[in-house]
């Protein structure tokens, strides 16, 4: 798979998570067993959009939530909860003041990029690399990379396993002169071509290619 993506999106750097090139971006987390999480993951159906959970109980009830909480947030109260649907273009990025856990319950690609490439609120495309994520691969993206929703690698979607610490993703209740949050713990950019994102309030930042992660 990774090999055909690459011959198939030859504009943008591209590597698995499973190699050196992530170190930067992130780890993978050898000491999860996902099984749990990529069966209670595919009893989701795949919307024809993307769908985002922050919390769901199919996911906290696992014996491994106890494992993600504890020795990967150091105790610190986490949520699980899901990202799921059909993507597949760049479209913008995120970030926390937090790491955040990726589970693979499909295979994906992420792109991502770090935070010090923004430059007054702006960063080229050409910034960000992607990364193939297989199935029941568990990940750490660091506070420091740039993230977004997964592209998917076939034409059935993607299922993602997300988990942070309590709260983050969810609806501002304060008014915040920084427009960058979007929610709680969430910073945002999205490209200067989402329009959709732009209306929704969404600073427009990423510029250059939006690339379409081919398949």
């Amino acid at each position: 798979m990774l090999k055909i993506l690459k011959e198939k999106n030859p504009d943008i750097k591209f590597y698995s998570v499973l190699d050196d090139a992530f170190r930067t971006y992130g780890r993978v987390i050898t000491n999860l067993d996902t099984a749990d999480f990529v069966s209670a993951g595919k009893q989701l159906e795949i919307p024809e959009n993307v769908c985002y959970r922050p919390s769901m109980e199919e996911f906290e009830s696992l014996d491994g939530a106890g494992v993600i909480e504890n020795e990967i947030f150091g105790t610190l109260s986490t949520e699980i909860g899901c990202c799921w649907g059909h993507s597949s273009f760049l479209n913008a990025t995120e970030w926390h003041t937090s790491c955040e856990i990726n589970i693979a319950v499909t295979p994906f690609v992420l792109l991502l990029g770090h935070i010090w490439d923004i430059v007054d609120n702006t960063i080229d495309a050409s910034k960000f690399t992607a990364f193939y994520v297989p199935t029941g691969v568990a990940l750490e993206c660091y506070a420091t990379t740039l993230h977004y929703c997964p592209c998917q690698v076939s034409d059935d979607g993607f299922i993602c396993v997300v988990a942070l610490p309590v709260g983050t993703n969810t609806a501002l209740e304060t008014t915040l002169s920084d427009k960058n949050i979007t929610a709680k713990n969430k910073w945002q950019l999205c490209h200067f071509e989402n329009e959709a994102a732009i209306a929704r309030g969404v600073k427009p930042g990423i510029s250059g290619v939006n690339y379409q992660i081919k398949y």
